[in-house]
């Protein structure tokens, strides 16, 4: 029988999901978005059908032993039962000492009764059943071989007087309160999920916090592949795990809403397990806000925390190349499973021609109007209004210093004319070559295709419009157009603004993005209608 689970919705209609055996649900988001909340809402609307395994459990061992009888384990289960359906285990643990026992208890008590079978079968004389007893493999077995698996180099073996103990590497056995917490939490969770009852739903909640990614993935999808009579909701930070997963769902939270101390409502959406989208541009959305803008460059370059700053509220992703940029946003747009995902591309401009601008816009994914992210750096209103904030500092001239850079960025490009026209030209001719290219209908026509430039023409009429700017002395549009990045031009404006490096007068503009809004409104000016478009979205 599935079970529900319902997710009442700050934006409306409560979200139903329905879960049954041999199913996976993963809930992804941050700290303070009601994870615990959640998974405390879930267990209590089906107390007497799910396990809940809780990551601020108590994980160390009192004794190797089991200490409980059987009828203080029946009544301590129901009192724990009780106290786990209160709002309040999602933060305090009311019976911390006593759920390691259990889950020990629990571990023991499935190998008796594995025993006590084969036993009966043989005493009834029936052999066969004795033997097909027997090949079913037993708890501890299980637990030894999934740890094996997991990384974790313990076997776990029951002595006499009901004693469990581990050894590692052939060691001699010691008492499993000796495990590291990372061992012991393995344990404990593996004990739990294999001892359930058929059917079971099966809470588990932040399991990563007591392991490292390297055991637990490997650990819960063995356990996942053990258990399918059961069906698991599992709440995590790791984007990963969903991914080592691929056949689970996965719920993402982004906030919750608060009446006094407990949670409402939340803001979430669900993943479902057949998305039309690859591995990758998975990984880059969950977690994400439902607005994404992919950009060019790395992690680390400059397009990200710029971008992040221009259009706020929206998560931006970096990926590498401008044709990994329009893969993802393509690939998002034309998922029929990600609806409420709202996806943008930012690409350098790269010498464009304006038909294909209007090509990417219309599959959004907008071109910077400038040749690429350093020239939005480097623009000329926000060069006068950084020369503002040194001149307030230091008492000098904000148009000396503007005059000072400009000049002395224009005399640094004198050499490299030759090579900044050519590499526009080769931007340009690419993207031309390219659209050259036959189509399928072209093969099957067999139609000739002859392309034909005058390379140096093309090179002598740019070399041409970049003199004439220098000669202008129009920085800006030189800035604009040219990879100027690749000459000591940019170092000789930061130099005559006052600054050591480009890293410090970068991180000037960041600033400068942050404190006036008459700047940031002005950058996002420079994208055209990319944030109106982002807004509407």
């Amino acid at each position: 029988m599935p079970f529900d689970l319902t997710i009442p919705l700050t934006s409306g209609a409560p979200l139903v999901v329905s879960i049954d055996v041999d199913q996976i649900i993963f809930v992804l988001g941050a700290n303070g978005t009601g994870k615990s909340s959640l998974m405390q809402r879930f267990f209590a609307l089906h107390r007497n059908g799910a396990r809940r395994i809780s990551a601020h459990r108590q994980t160390w061992f009192s004794s190797n032993s089991i200490t409980m009888s059987a009828h203080e384990k029946k009544n301590t289960e129901t009192h724990m039962l009780n106290s786990d359906v209160q709002a309040t285990s999602r933060w305090r643990d009311d019976y911390p000492s006593h759920r390691a026992s259990i889950s020990i208890y629990d571990l023991v008590d499935a190998e008796n009764v594995r025993a006590r079978k084969i036993t009966g079968a043989v005493d009834v004389d029936d052999i066969d059943l004795a033997k097909k007893l027997s090949r079913e493999d037993a708890p501890i077995k299980i637990i030894n071989e999934l740890l094996r698996l997991s990384n974790i180099p313990i076997v776990i073996t029951v002595l006499a007087a009901e004693q469990v103990t581990a050894s590692k590497s052939g060691s001699a056995p010691y008492s499993i309160s000796q495990l590291s917490d990372g061992e012991r939490n393995a344990l404990l969770i593996a004990a739990d999920i294999l001892t359930v009852k058929s059917g079971t739903l099966l809470l588990i909640d932040e399991p990563e916090r007591h392991l490292h990614r390297s055991i637990i993935s490997p650990l819960l999808t063995l356990l996942f592949a053990r258990r399918k009579d059961c069906a698991f909701v599992a709440s995590t930070h790791d984007v990963m795990l969903p991914l080592d997963n691929p056949q689970s769902q996965t719920l993402l939270l982004r906030s919750c809403v608060y009446a006094g101390e407990n949670a409402t409502s939340w803001d979430a959406d669900l993943v479902a397990t057949d998305s039309d989208i690859g591995d990758e541009l998975k990984k880059d959305i969950l977690g994400a806000r439902r607005k994404v803008i992919f950009v060019e460059g790395e992690e680390q370059s400059l397009d990200k925390p710029l971008y992040s700053l221009i259009f706020p509220n929206v998560s931006v992703i970096a990926k590498s190349t401008s044709r990994n940029v329009e893969h993802a946003v393509h690939g998002i747009r034309d998922a029929v499973g990600l609806h409420w995902l709202r996806a943008f591309g930012i690409v350098d401009n790269d010498s464009r021609i304006q038909i294909d601008i209007d090509q990417l816009r219309a599959r959004g994914v907008y071109a910077v109007p400038v040749h690429s992210v350093e020239s939005v750096y480097y623009n000329s209103e926000l060069q006068k209004r950084i020369a503002e904030r040194s001149s307030a500092v230091t008492g000098a001239r904000a148009g000396e210093l503007l005059e000072n850079a400009k000049l002395a960025a224009l005399e640094s490009l004198a050499p490299h004319i030759q090579r900044l026209s050519e590499r526009v030209v080769e931007a340009s001719l690419r993207a031309e070559l390219m659209r050259q290219l036959p189509r399928r209908r072209d093969i099957a026509a067999a139609r000739p295709i002859t392309v034909t430039v005058n390379v140096p023409a093309v090179v002598a009429t740019e070399l041409t419009r970049l003199r004439d700017a220098i000669a202008a002395q129009d920085l800006a549009g030189i800035i604009a157009r040219y990879p100027v990045r690749e000459t000591p031009a940019l170092d000789k404006i930061i130099q005559a603004l006052g600054f050591q490096n480009r890293e410090q007068y970068e991180n000037a503009v960041r600033k400068l993005l942050m404190d006036d809004l008459a700047a940031l409104q002005y950058v996002q000016s420079l994208f055209g209608t990319l944030a109106a478009d982002i807004a509407a979205a």
